[in-house]
């Protein structure tokens, strides 16, 4: 079987080897154990390689390197849209050759691949949808349209489109999904926690505006004037760093929030086994694997209510739900705080729904779209 890939993710090449953003190569290595061939169809970057990007595992892989496209600005939009023709061709060419079609979604490579695809009625096609498929979610006019397309059954023939969350009224191709880190092996028996004293949170995810790291700090800030001993570790990178250092220096609270940066998946999974709460206010997730890994080890996520978040944490059983503000955080997590045995109780159901997907399971899953 020949298995093709359409995706924005930015790829490298070192070695005669393609690496690309670590959690969806892993996702990817799982789907390729099963097929022959690959084509990946993507732009391609000059820059370094980094320790959150890792390497496909297959032996008979092809780039087939594209522009990367972004309508940010009139002149982006612009050189965006003369590139179109040329990377609409490479991936008819790309459908043409062939057996399984798969579409990485949203994203601006995703919906040039959602209408190509249309071409090619007979072919088996998947869609993993990775952005928050809430009906009414605010979301791009692209998003819309590739999730309209996606859910078209007429306009996506012998489709399976996976999207994370149980939504109301789909079409029979939606089927409900989810991703996995862990394997069956890892799974544990959480260690009891002790919410009496010393509090360790975690924020793992990129600095940038839509995760929200500042939030983060603000509430463990609070947290921190209301009395609560705590400390907060923050593992990731993005363009938020230098503002987000600075406000931790000013604030003088160098010594209870440390700024790791981008770890190893074996670093933050250690930190996460003694780790209290993780917080997470994002403006817009999928299926945030922060929170499921987090939860595998019994750590209580503190997370906004977007997207199939809320299903995630039982609606308030496995975790906090709360505002994206600071003092509506705060008064929720004091008054979780008031209970020992009830936070117990919130990480044991936490890490009983997480420890449900593992890799295994996710594997045997794949394997049935792929083989179907």
């Amino acid at each position: 079987m020949r298995f093709l890939i359409i995706s924005h993710v930015l790829h490298k090449s070192n070695a005669h080897q393609w690496y690309a953003y670590a959690p969806y190569v892993r996702e990817m290595n799982l789907w390729l154990k099963h097929v022959d061939e690959v084509e990946i169809v993507a732009p391609l970057t000059e820059v370094s390689i980094s320790e959150i990007d890792i390497a496909y595992s297959h032996d008979n892989i092809t780039l087939t390197q594209i522009p990367a496209i972004a309508f940010v600005n009139i002149s982006r939009g612009i050189k965006s849209l003369l590139v179109l023709p040329y990377i609409l061709f490479k991936l008819w060419k790309a459908c043409k050759r062939a057996d399984h079609i798969h579409l990485r979604c949203p994203g601006n490579i995703g919906l040039l691949g959602c209408l190509v695809q249309f071409f090619f009625p007979k072919k088996v096609k998947t869609a993993k949808y990775a952005g928050n498929w809430d009906p009414n979610a605010n979301q791009p006019k692209s998003y819309r349209i590739q999730k309209n397309i996606l859910s078209n059954i007429k306009w996506t023939k012998k489709m399976t489109a996976l999207v994370y969350g149980d939504w109301p009224n789909q079409t029979k191709n939606i089927k409900s999904f989810f991703t996995a880190t862990y394997k069956d092996q890892d799974r544990v028996i959480p260690v009891t926690r002790d919410y009496t004293k010393g509090l360790e949170f975690v924020f793992v995810g990129s600095l940038v505006t839509g995760k929200r790291p500042l939030l983060a700090i603000q509430i463990v800030e609070q947290l921190l004037r209301s009395g609560v001993k705590c400390n907060l570790q923050l593992f990731g990178d993005g363009v938020l760093k230098q503002e987000v250092q600075q406000y931790v220096k000013d604030k003088q609270l160098g010594s209870d929030i440390v700024l790791h940066g981008n770890k190893t998946n074996e670093t933050v999974k250690a930190a996460l086994q003694s780790a209290h709460f993780t917080i997470l206010a994002s403006k817009s997730e999928g299926w945030p694997k922060a929170l499921a890994e987090a939860m595998f080890f019994g750590v209580i996520p503190i997370a906004t209510a977007i997207s199939c978040v809320s299903n995630m944490l039982d609606y308030g059983n496995r975790g906090i739900l709360i505002a994206p503000n600071v003092d509506d955080a705060v008064s929720k997590i004091l008054l979780a705080l008031k209970s020992n045995d009830g936070l117990e109780t919130m990480s044991k159901l936490a890490s009983d729904w997480s420890q449900q997907y593992t890799l295994d399971v996710f594997e045997s899953e794949i394997e049935k779209l792929i083989k179907a």
